[in-house]
């Protein structure tokens, strides 16, 4: 999930959005995007992909890294 969190907060601030306004514009709540943000992993995947939306993006069933074994 720190991918998807680094990338939300990335694209956001790219954006110029503060976390108030990225909220407001996705249709989230605050303390969501907050602990989206900062890698919460029991986040709901729908909420995860409203905000991926946002980027033209999804998050989908993949295989893991190695590393993440």
């Amino acid at each position: 999930m720190n991918k998807i969190a680094e990338f939300i907060k990335f694209e956001r601030k790219k954006a110029g959005l503060t976390q108030e306004e990225f909220a407001i514009r996705s249709g989230l709540g605050l303390r969501f995007v907050r602990e989206l943000e900062q890698g919460k992993e029991t986040v709901r995947l729908d909420k995860v992909n409203q905000a991926l939306r946002m980027f033209g993006m999804q998050a989908v069933p993949g295989e893991l890294d190695r590393e993440e074994l």
